[in-house]
């Protein structure tokens, strides 16, 4: 019994197409080498959340938990929201290599630890990180092949309600914030993506599907091909 089967599109010629049988001479396996997906957004835009939630819907994505100096706010948890460190530990952490990137951030020291990422990378999980524009350009030197997603808001109203409504910040950081925004922005022909925030699951959706496709990519690839085993394998040669 022939194992091809027809397949007919919605214009041109009839094509066959042929089903994967025991017959086949050799099946290909592939796997991607893992990667860190680096979002960033100004102030409001929603980087922090769409983090979060691509990392709880596909549990081979991890998030990355930022190391800071900034003094812990109420409802966060050190290890979850942030890894809260004194500013001689985030110096010594530093000076160890312990960093894939740092920055000062409104008077506060900020990077990713260097350990739980590779670590993630060895057990072939993809990491997702929320960085600024400094964190996303020294990650790409520090791990090349990263990829890079600038997040915004469907306009600058928009970006001002969620900033103004986060309830998080000082007048005086609201205000500078506001002031890095142009910045910020000019700064998108950098990115290898640009997602609108407009709507959540749109968004989530959007960044979940560039991360299916840079698992595709050929070059990430560490492709294995294996033939199937044949009766005469491991029979010892006859003389």
């Amino acid at each position: 019994m022939s194992n091809k089967t027809g397949v007919q599109g919605s214009k041109g010629p009839r094509v066959q197409a042929r089903t994967p049988g025991p017959q086949n001479p050799r099946t290909l396996r592939a796997r991607h080498s893992p990667f860190l997906v680096a979002l960033t957004s100004p102030s409001g835009a929603g980087k922090t959340t769409i983090c979060r939630a691509v990392a709880q819907r596909d549990p081979s994505i991890a998030y990355s938990v930022s190391a800071t100096t900034r003094p812990k706010r109420n409802g966060e948890a050190n290890g979850r929201s942030y890894l809260f460190y004194s500013e001689k530990q985030f110096q010594q952490l530093d000076a160890r290599g312990g960093l894939i990137e740092s920055a000062g951030v409104y008077d506060h020291r900020y990077g990713t630890p260097k350990a739980p990422v590779l670590r993630h990378f060895r057990e072939g999980r993809d990491v997702i990180a929320d960085l600024d524009i400094q964190g996303m350009r020294s990650s790409r030197k520090a791990l090349p092949g990263t990829v890079s997603v600038f997040v915004t808001a469907p306009d600058m109203d928009e970006l001002d309600r969620r900033l103004h409504s986060r309830g998080t910040d000082s007048a005086e950081e609201v205000r500078r914030r506001e002031a890095d925004r142009e910045k910020e922005l000019a700064a998108i022909p950098e990115f290898d993506y640009l997602v609108v925030n407009d709507r959540l699951k749109q968004a989530v959706d959007d960044v979940m599907a560039i991360v299916r496709a840079e698992r595709l990519r050929t070059s990430r690839m560490c492709p294995t091909a294996r033939s199937p085993k044949t009766k005469t394998e491991g029979r010892r040669p006859r003389k």
